[in-house]
């Protein structure tokens, strides 16, 4: 995979690549008669016995997103975002990367300057350790972005707009949509500079703004290990993607 920028990423080889070079017709009569191997089942976010946190997503000309948090996958994860949700580090930043049919990114601080160039690559000037689960990232999921290096995560976090099941266990989920997803579908539906003739690749040609991340706090809950919540819609485009950078 080639990387053109060292930022905060969400992307993966996508599977089943073809391979150059020719084979006889009976190769690919059999090539052709085999069935794709099965999606592995859907691992939904489990049950907690009460109210979980709650971060809303005010994005100026679109309406609000709420996200329940889920601490108990990723405490250290969901505790840097709620700590730079109240210092605000989140207001005024842009969703500065929107794939439709996979996810929506933002949470830069540098996308606040004047300067698209570098929107994708800043961060809180610290990192967080990966805590992978094996959540799905179906439709809604919120994850943290994160460079090609172990325990890169910082401020930058995505919305999954359509299943995208490439990216299971390898990215820190910290919470799931409960109301707004609608708000996502439209963000996915503003025009991209799909080439990075003004900054980095498909970003949104008119700025797609943050306002304000404030923190619901309706008390911890915990999991319950005998439950489990029910897995979000599924999407209508699932995808794979082999996204080089951000």
């Amino acid at each position: 995979m080639k990387r053109e920028r060292r930022g905060w990423l969400v992307g993966v080889l996508a599977l089943g690549l073809a391979t150059g070079g020719c084979g006889s017709q009976e190769d690919a009569g059999s090539a052709r008669s085999q069935e794709p191997p099965a999606a592995p089942p859907i691992v939904p976010v489990p049950a907690a016995s009460g109210p979980r946190d709650a971060a809303i997503l005010e994005i100026a000309d679109h309406g609000e997103i709420r996200i329940e948090l889920l601490p108990e996958l990723a405490p250290k994860s969901v505790e840097s975002f709620i700590s730079l949700a109240e210092a605000d580090l989140y207001d005024g930043t842009l969703f500065h990367r929107v794939i439709p049919g996979f996810m929506i990114q933002g949470g830069d601080p540098n996308s606040k300057d004047d300067d698209p160039a570098n929107d994708g690559m800043g961060g809180p000037g610290y990192t967080v350790p990966d805590e992978f689960s094996q959540v799905s990232f179906v439709r809604g999921i919120v994850a943290l972005a994160r460079t090609a290096q172990p325990d890169s995560a910082g401020s930058q976090f995505f919305i999954v707009h359509e299943d995208s099941r490439q990216l299971d266990s390898q990215y820190t989920v910290i919470g799931r949509v409960t109301g707004g997803i609608d708000v996502v579908d439209t963000i996915c539906r503003v025009p991209i500079d799909r080439v990075g003739a003004d900054g980095p690749k498909d970003r949104p040609r008119n700025s797609v703004v943050l306002l304000d991340v404030r923190i619901e706090k309706t008390g911890s809950a915990s999991a319950s290990p005998d439950e489990a919540s029910e897995p979000a819609e599924p999407s209508k485009n699932a995808r794979e993607w082999d996204e080089g950078s951000t």
